[in-house]
């Protein structure tokens, strides 16, 4: 459109300038306001490349869109829209809408390493403009669509990430995660006063209904000079009233010379005329005042480079409730759009645009029927499928714009009449759907909400009730107090006008590592890309094929989230195999999580090796998480190579160690990777056999410095003094001198009394400390009045003690016996719950022995009770003395004869006490030995009559 054309909107200038002056105090400051807006639209209105100003996810957008392209049929659509995902649009042919283009970078290099990893998401409704540019490109011959926004790479180079927040806890709302969602067509009020203000005088609740109720209702019908000046309008309004916020005005400036740089280079590729394009964008970005904004403005910006971080690109399903969440929508409102966008094209008759093969899209409109004497007829009947623009064709002249704001601006709004049967309707299903919900609702209750309805929408100067106003009229009139089941009313109408519809991506779109994963699964006969939970029982003897399905769910259960591959039989423990296995699957709920795993290999073996390699090399990374890694390579992959690798990497990490944090878990990891090793191969591999020696010498030189540490637990002592004494054979072989673990101990000085009773412990273990001693140690504590407060944490340590000297579990029994037995209540009682948490909490795997012991030497019926006497007092009372047998008791005469009567004993015996002689004869043989032995005659006489 020429420059030199008379101005269009003077009039409007004029009434703006008097209304001006007759409202402020000044007419300078209101004034420019409002010429401004003008001016913005005007400016958008000559532009020679046609600018489509839409919002996102808006029905009167998707319909005017759609009008739009059957009648100009542009050569080019130029889409805001980043343009990095072009490669993706093609694949939406095989998805469900609603789904999102999604760029993905696991690992990033010229970003801060803590953004990792970095996910932008485009999402797409069948109910939006874009998607409407998208399948008109796609399926018109002749047709180019180019993106012309940001990369995703720039999106994070001018954006610093936000900050993490709450994410939803409801699964559908978190589809997205915590991925930057870039909008075509944000269109909402950026000064915070202004939305306020809209929503007081408009008496709605939130933005999402002041958008349906004052533009999608006015719009939907409107022709498309009105649609395209109202909504230039509407973005030049939110623009001028924006705050002050410079970072955020810059990043939108250089977004809109971005898009713009971007054209005006692919017309002069091209040659394309600018007449033959179409511009789509947000009405926000629509306005602009750039010197680079038009086809003929400054070439003066520099797009800078990306970084070198490697970008990955995939569709991930997406849902309404996700694009509310992640866009700060009302609930409900994608929903009530969509089932807007079905109401304007069946009263429209605007013919829309699908894919073919859109998989889960409703059915194409009917077309209208054709006449034979109206043009209208056979516009309104074009198929779905244009064909393309012809290139000979001479272009049409191009008319000046009309003014439609004018009349707009003036014209009162239109009330639409009450549609009664659809009130109806929606009173009727909604007390159906409240009663299967488990609701008391009635007949009486529907022409409750069917009346109600109307009279707020009275109370809000509109006759005909919107979808919000019915459903405060459901929730007012049938929830009454309290919600029976899962869904309250209000998510029971957003249910009945359309639902939350979950997108999901098609077989033939999901990168090659999700579809290797549903290949390897198909065995099982399951439909795993539907939503829900399948459950898979699988014989793995019966069926041995069925082995490569349980590999793989084992692996997919440690790489996807919780409730992806969940075991409900059978285990995967090192050497151990299930014989069965049971597992709930739910991969369509979670195909998001296994999408994204494509971006990070070709293979679920090989990502699960990537990420063990990275636990193990992280920043954060300790013995123990290497440990672990090592425990899966060898658990799930069953690679001897690399489980050597991760292997050396925790002997690294723990010689460099300098806290004793880890040492719970180093024990119990390197107790069962020994216990592995030694049933499974004839040796230990080197770096197991180094980590036990350098973890022998490690833990001797912490072990004075932890013991005198506040930091440090008891279990941690406990744990390291576990390690020293379960590996100190295998140590000691290796090298290790014992005279280490001795001075250690002797070089710790406890001062709580927790850990002093665990240094008794290991005293005792290391013989340095007698039973004896122990025990008399522990009646002095209990009568000492001034200690017994503190004897309950004596006994928490000798439970903790349990881990490295298993062997003192009898006696921490008769410890806690005596204490239940002798401590008075008013220690015994307050005690109790902390000894219970304690053991709950960092001893659980102790009780077992405590347990086992207590049964074993407690007698089992409680009528012994009162009859039995502990065995460690029977050991401490006094042993009876035996009087000693003389031989008036078994004299020579009987000792002899029990001797000859068994020679061969009396051989083997004298031979064991080193005695010789030789049998002279029967009779005199029994007597040559007791008379030359008497006493030792008399000892085995005794010995052998007792037994």
């Amino acid at each position: 459109m020429s420059p030199h054309q008379p101005p269009v909107f003077d009039p409007l200038r004029a009434q703006l300038q008097e209304a001006a002056q007759a409202f402020a105090d000044g007419p300078d400051a209101l004034a420019e306001l409002l010429l401004g807006l003008v001016d913005d639209v005007d400016r958008a209105v000559r532009e020679p490349l046609e600018i489509f100003p839409v919002c996102h996810h808006s029905p009167a957008s998707a319909t005017a869109m759609a009008r739009r392209l059957r009648e100009k049929q542009p050569k080019v659509v130029y889409l805001e829209l980043c343009e990095d995902l072009a490669p993706l649009l093609t694949e939406l042919r095989n998805c469900r809408l609603p789904v999102a283009l999604q760029a993905f970078a696991g690992e990033v290099d010229g970003f801060p390493a803590e953004w990792a990893p970095l996910s932008v998401v485009a999402p797409i409704t069948e109910a939006s403009a874009e998607y409407q540019a998208i399948a008109y490109a796609l399926e018109t011959p002749g047709v180019e669509l180019v993106l012309v926004d940001r990369s995703s790479d720039h999106v994070f180079q001018w954006e610093p990430r936000p900050a993490a927040g709450e994410l939803p806890e409801d699964e559908e709302s978190a589809l997205h995660g915590d991925a930057v969602g870039v909008e075509l067509g944000d269109l909402r009020p950026r000064f915070a006063e202004l939305e306020q203000y809209l929503l007081h005088h408009g008496k709605v609740r939130h933005w999402s209904e002041w958008w349906h109720q004052y533009v999608e209702l006015s719009l939907g019908d409107a022709d498309h000079d009105t649609y395209r000046q109202v909504m230039l309008l509407i973005g030049s309004l939110f623009r001028r009233l924006a705050p002050g916020d410079v970072r955020r005005t810059r990043v939108d400036e250089d977004r809109e010379r971005y898009m713009w740089t971007r054209m005006r280079a692919h017309l002069a590729a091209t040659g394309t005329d600018p007449a033959d394009c179409l511009y789509v964008c947000g009405a926000f970005h629509a306005a602009s005042r750039v010197a680079e904004f038009g086809v003929h403005g400054s070439d003066t910006f520099e797009i800078g480079e990306r970084t070198v971080t490697a970008w990955r690109y995939g569709l991930i399903p997406s849902s309404h409730a996700a694009i509310e969440a992640q866009f700060a929508l009302a609930a409900g409102s994608v929903s009530i759009a969509a089932s807007v966008w079905a109401k304007n094209l069946k009263r429209t008759g605007v013919q829309p645009f699908r894919l073919a093969g859109q998989a889960g899209s409703a059915k194409a409109t009917r077309t209208a029927k054709t006449t034979r004497t109206t043009k209208k007829s056979i516009t309104t009947a074009l198929p779905p499928a244009l064909p393309g623009p012809a290139a000979s064709a001479a272009p049409a002249p191009v008319l000046p714009p009309a003014d439609r704001l004018t009349g707009f601006l003036q014209r009162p709004p239109v009330l639409d009449a009450l549609d009664e049967a659809e009130l109806l309707t929606w009173s009727v299903d909604i007390v159906r759907a409240a009663r299967r919900a488990g609701y008391l609702a009635s007949t009486a209750d529907a022409i409750a909400v069917f009346e109600t309805s109307i009279l707020l929408a009275g109370m809000r100067d509109r006759a005909r009730p919107t979808p919000y106003d019915f459903q405060d009229a459901a929730v007012t009139c049938i929830e009454k107090d309290a919600v029976p089941g899962r869904r309250d009313v209000g998510r029971l109408v957003e249910i009945m006008m359309g639902g939350d519809r979950i997108g999901q991506v098609g077989y033939e779109s999901l990168p090659p590592l999700a579809r290797d994963v549903h290949d390897r699964l198909a065995p099982l006969g399951l439909n795993l890309q539907q939503r829900g939970v399948k459950r898979a029982l699988l014989d793995l003897t019966g069926q041995p094929q069925l082995n490569a399905c349980s590999d793989a769910l084992w692996i997919l259960r440690q790489l996807l989230p919780d409730g992806a591959a969940r075991p409900i039989m059978g285990e995967r423990e090192l050497g151990r195999r299930s014989l069965q296995e049971s597992w709930d699957l739910a991969l369509g709920t979670h195909q998001r999580a296994l999408i994204e795993l494509g971006y990070e290999g070709v293979s679920i073996e090989q990502v699960l090796e990537q990420r063990l390699r990275r636990a193990a090399h992280g920043p954060q990374a300790t013995a123990a998480v290497a440990l672990a890694a090592v425990e899966d390579a060898l658990r799930l992959l069953g690679s001897r190579r690399l489980a050597d690798e991760l292997g050396t990497r925790a002997l690294y990490l723990l010689a460099n160690e300098r806290s004793v944090d880890g040492a719970p878990e180093v024990l119990g990891r390197i107790r069962r990777l020994l216990a592995h090793y030694r049933t499974s191969e004839p040796v230990l591999p080197g770096w197991i056999e180094s980590f036990v020696k350098t973890g022998y010498a490690h833990y001797c030189t912490l072990l004075p410095i932890a013991f005198a540490d506040d930091q440090a637990t008891v279990r941690q002592l406990a744990a390291m003094l576990g390690f020293l004494f379960s590996m100190e054979s295998l140590a000691l072989s290796l090298g290790c001198d014992r005279t280490q673990l001795e001075l250690a101990v002797a070089q710790s000085h406890p001062q709580e009394p927790d850990r002093t009773a665990l240094l008794w412990a290991a005293q005792v273990q290391l013989g340095t400390l007698s039973r004896t001693e122990l025990r008399e140690r522990c009646d002095a504590l209990l009568a000492n009045p001034l200690v017994l407060p503190a004897y309950p944490r004596y006994l928490s340590g000798l439970v903790q003690a349990l881990e490295p000297v298993p062997g003192l579990t009898g006696f921490v029994v008769e410890a806690v016996s005596n204490a239940f037995a002798r401590l008075p209540d008013a220690v015994l009682l307050p005690w109790l719950p902390t000894l219970i948490t304690t053991l709950r909490a960092g001893g659980a795997e102790l009780a077992p022995l405590l347990t086992r012991e207590a049964g074993r030497i407690f007698p089992g019926k409680l009528g012994a009770l009162d009859a039995w006497t502990p065995p460690w007092l029977a050991e401490s009372a006094p042993a009876p003395v035996r009087p000693r047998r003389t031989s008036s008791g078994i004299g020579t005469d009987q000792g002899s004869a029990l001797l000859a009567a068994h020679p061969a004993s009396c051989d083997a015996l004298a031979a064991l006490l080193g005695c010789e002689g030789v049998w002279q004869q029967p009779a005199a043989a029994g007597l040559a030995l007791p008379a030359r032995y008497p006493e030792t005659a008399e000892a085995l006489a005794s010995l052998l009559l007792v037994g």
